[in-house]
């Protein structure tokens, strides 16, 4: 019985690595319009503060929408694993793309909140086109963002 528990206890530990972080975050917010700071569990259940420079991995690519796609098989919600591409998409709203850098330089009006029943983590703004154009963008930040023991991670 006890074996049985320890078991279940070190998978659902386990799981707080592979959540999207805005599952495991008592807070979230943006600070200086890029840099993302929640408060997270760690494996001990534990509380930490951590941050993550969202300039180090958004872009604005002028119309193109990175976005990875590929077989996944998923363990659990929001609990996947498998094999991904990066394909390209273009797409009529938004700029922001993963995998990209800078995006706060060309960028206006940036703001951040959680959204719909599940409380999704979104980043909105209005970005630069080449033309000197603004458009709306938005992106999910649980695409790709994630806790790792209580530290904020892209994946």
């Amino acid at each position: 019985m006890i074996h049985t528990l320890y078991t279940l206890l070190c998978i659902l530990l386990s799981q707080i690595d592979a959540m999207s972080f805005h599952e495991t975050a008592s807070h979230i917010e943006l600070e200086d319009g890029h840099i993302l700071k929640a408060v997270l569990r760690n494996e001990e259940g534990d509380e930490q503060e951590s941050t993550l420079d969202l300039n180090d991995h958004i872009g604005n690519d002028n119309g193109m929408f990175r976005v990875h796609s590929g077989l996944c098989l998923c363990i659990a919600p929001h609990i996947c694993v498998g094999f991904v591409t990066l394909v390209d998409l273009t797409r009529s709203v938004g700029h922001f793309h993963w995998d990209g850098g800078d995006f706060h330089s060309s960028a206006e009006d940036v703001s951040f909140d959680r959204e719909g029943d599940d409380e999704i983590p979104v980043l909105r703004a209005r970005l630069h086109d080449v033309e000197g154009e603004l458009q709306d963008a938005d992106i999910n930040l649980a695409e790709r963002i994630g806790n790792d023991n209580g530290n904020l991670v892209f994946n």
